[in-house]
């Protein structure tokens, strides 16, 4: 009897059922709609921080902020007509002992140093970092807000560098980025990034080797592949592979010794990669380091994607204020009107509750049929809502808008394509919140009938 007798009053008043109903299901498909658009920037905040960092990596160690040197070259005496100009990224090291102690704390499970170089063919002089304004809220070191650029590497455009300080008496020079990597620890660091696509990548044996791996784009532009000969500062490496990456870190990849070599900084490293026992120990990690090493600033990977910025950081504003407000808005609008219309919807049928309480219903029969019809909208609702809120989804995610990224001081603006996961947590919330909005109209209906007596609504008209 229940069910067919709600079957036949949600059919009779279909439009008052499909009002409400409708009203649940934009607010839920407001709801899945902003939240996987708030999943999907953080992830592509995630591929950031990853394409810088590594795969695996959860903190870095640089050195901790200093006066500016007014030389930043690793060749005090300056390099000679024609010989290329090397210098580590960012003016500042560490010394490679610092790698050993961080890898002894607490919640650290492995640690690999790197060094940043930059190089500019045929003896141009540095111009980025000497007679050049830095960006807003950057300090000396390059860092913004007190966040390194990328990790601590410098922040110079890797694929955009190439020509960048051409101009006047530098026209024959070619600036670009290398990155020595410590070779017997492969899964940290920044090569965790990037796939090979041709050739090999550097093997554990290989770390007084004089090998490179080259990015794809950069190995367009110069012409190099497999088995090629590639000269910097006087000495020559073999490329061994073709890499390729979202966002590279770096241009050309070589042993971390041979880097040092390069650079005159033996024993250095410009940054620390740090992996934690577990996801939890982050912060153990973190607090370890500080306190044990001395001289250095430690950075999570959090941290840093809370530093991107960018159209990717507007979309994710957007979607975390405007589009929360906008969404609890179009809710709570739901749940008074779903409320109001139940209201409305016992008031005319007074006569219909009175006659079933004069029949022998009881009172509580009367309430859970209005009740159910109300729990029925709002389950309505939600699976419309929820269906609106995954195409939304399945539609940015198939348009995959590109957004770019700036993190720290960084010149570089990367482009990700914005996705909209949907998880089963946002389903499950969705559909709560349809089924609440039934459930606050069933309060508001309950409530009414439940304090209408038969002798008062028989004598009304309906």
């Amino acid at each position: 009897m229940f069910f067919t007798y709600l079957r036949r009053e949600l059919r009779r008043r279909a439009r008052a059922a499909f009002a409400i109903a409708l009203g649940l299901a934009l607010g839920t498909g407001l709801v899945v709609t902003v939240s996987s658009v708030a999943t999907g920037t953080g992830q592509a905040k995630g591929q950031v921080v990853q394409s810088l960092y590594g795969r695996g990596t959860d903190l870095t160690v640089t050195p901790a902020a200093s006066p500016p040197k007014a030389d930043f070259t690793a060749h005090p005496a300056g390099p000679a007509e024609g010989d290329d100009h090397v210098t580590v990224q960012g003016g500042q090291s560490l010394d490679s002992s610092v790698v050993s102690r961080v890898r002894g704390q607490s919640g650290v499970a492995d640690a690999a140093g790197g060094l940043g170089l930059r190089i500019v063919k045929g003896g141009g002089h540095d111009s980025r970092g000497r007679g050049q304004s830095l960006p807003a809220g950057a300090d000396s070191t390059g860092e913004i807000n007190g966040q390194h650029g990328f990790g601590g590497y410098g922040g110079v455009t890797a694929g955009h560098s190439a020509g960048a300080a051409r101009g006047g008496g530098q026209a024959t020079a070619d600036d670009y980025r290398a990155y020595g990597v410590d070779v017997s620890h492969p899964g940290i660091g920044p090569l965790t990034a990037v796939t090979i696509t041709s050739g090999t990548g550097f093997s554990a044996k290989q770390t007084d080797d004089k090998v490179a791996v080259v990015d794809r784009d950069y190995a367009r532009r110069t012409s190099l592949s497999v088995g090629t000969a590639l000269t910097v500062h006087g000495s020559t490496f073999k490329v061994i592979g073709i890499a390729t990456a979202a966002d590279p870190t770096a241009d050309v990849y070589l042993p971390l010794h041979q880097a040092q070599a390069l650079a005159n900084a033996p024993g250095k490293v410009s940054t620390v990669y740090v992996r934690a026992t577990d996801p939890g120990h982050v912060g153990t990690a973190k607090s370890a380091i500080q306190h044990n090493v001395p001289g250095i600033r430690v950075t999570t990977s959090a941290e840093l994607a809370a530093h991107v910025t960018g159209s990717l950081s507007t979309a994710s504003n957007l979607a975390s204020t405007v589009g929360s407000w906008l969404s609890a808005t179009v809710l709570a609008a739901a749940f008074l009107a779903a409320g109001l219309l139940t209201w409305s919807a016992v008031g005319r049928r007074t006569r219909e509750f009175g006659t079933l309480r004069a029949l022998g219903w009881s009172s509580g029969r009367v309430v859970r049929q209005v009740v159910g019809e109300a729990l029925v909208n709002g389950l309505i609702g939600g699976a419309l809502g929820i269906t609106l809120g995954l195409a939304a989804a399945y539609a940015l995610t198939t348009a995959s808008p590109m957004l770019t990224a700036r993190v720290g001081s960084a010149d570089r603006l990367p482009h990700i394509a914005l996705t909209a996961p949907v998880n089963a947590t946002t389903v499950m919330v969705a559909a709560a919140l349809a089924v609440g909005g039934g459930l606050v109209a069933a309060g508001v209906g309950g409530w009414r009938v439940s304090r209408l007596r038969p002798a008062d609504a028989l004598h009304r008209v309906e």
